[in-house]
């Protein structure tokens, strides 16, 4: 897709600032091939998948972190079978000097495997600035979530900022991806309203098949109707092709007021396509700061 030369590269500058990538604990070989097309010190977020163990968590954050970058491990509360598993995978984070910016989660199993029900439940055990945590990153939803009504999700994010910040941990938010900037800007402006003040990383989705990013949005209950694709500038009757996320940056610099949204910025969701993200990225910041 071809990048608009009449973008308003000014507007774009404070966004494209201290971007986020995110990355399995699977994809280290992608994240070296794409180490050259990212700034030094960009923070890594490291899912925490089923379907991995604790080495391959604590091999990612390490390699991150040799890598130049800052790796920001997840803890997802409801994939933990106890306190010592979670324990162990901090003490882990602690002795490899991985374990000062992390990111907490519910995730994704409908019953816990553990004592963890949430987010806010792992976060009020203590333990993750008793392990060395100075920075958590918590979620935010604002097309909401397909299992939690927003009432419970507005309670969630307002408890857990309060309590990091009793506990004297810099916090951050995390949205989901979006396709849609107006329902991204409302949800920040509530926030703010609401004295949720902290810094907030709008998701992005990457460059990707759009039969992938489809899917992804119906997991995660994004919306995908025929208007929000034809905004994000990709047709629903086409699955074949490849979108960016080049027209819903340009929306989003137009409309971001700092007085109004605070300190934005972003988070790509790469969908294991590190590399292709971080080249994509790396084009739209040149064309975008010139």
């Amino acid at each position: 897709m071809d990048m608009d030369s009449t973008a308003p590269k000014a507007a774009n500058r404070p966004l494209l600032t201290d971007f986020s990538l995110e990355m399995t604990g699977k994809d280290v070989s992608g994240l070296e091939e794409a180490g050259p097309a990212i700034p030094a010190g960009t923070r890594i977020n490291i899912t925490f998948l089923g379907n991995e163990d604790l080495r391959t968590r604590l091999d990612a954050a390490r390699a991150v972190r040799r890598l130049g970058f800052v790796p920001v491990p997840h803890v997802s509360a409801r994939r933990l079978g106890s306190r010592a598993a979670l324990e162990e995978f901090l003490a882990g984070l602690r002795a490899d000097g991985t374990s000062a910016d992390v990111f907490v989660v519910g995730g994704d199993p409908g019953r816990p495997e553990g004592p963890y029900e949430d987010a806010l439940a792992l976060i009020e055990t203590g333990l993750l600035r008793r392990y060395g945590a100075r920075h958590v990153g918590i979620s935010g939803y604002p097309e909401g979530h397909p299992a939690i009504s927003d009432d419970v999700l507005w309670a969630a994010l307002r408890e857990k900022s309060a309590r990091l910040t009793e506990q004297g941990l810099a916090t951050s938010v995390i949205t989901q991806f979006a396709f849609d900037v107006d329902p991204v800007l409302a949800w920040i402006e509530e926030a703010r309203r609401r004295g949720v003040m902290a810094p907030v990383r709008i998701g992005v989705p990457g460059p990707a098949g759009i039969r992938r990013l489809m899917s992804y949005a119906s997991r995660f209950g994004v919306g995908t109707s025929a208007s929000i694709a034809k905004k994000y500038g990709f047709s629903i009757t086409n699955l074949m092709g490849t979108a960016g996320p080049d027209r819903f940056l340009r929306a989003l610099a137009e409309r971001y007021d700092p007085l109004l949204h605070g300190e934005v910025k972003l988070h790509f969701y790469t969908f294991g396509g590190l590399t292709a993200t971080s080249e994509w990225i790396a084009r739209f910041r040149k064309d975008a700061l010139v």
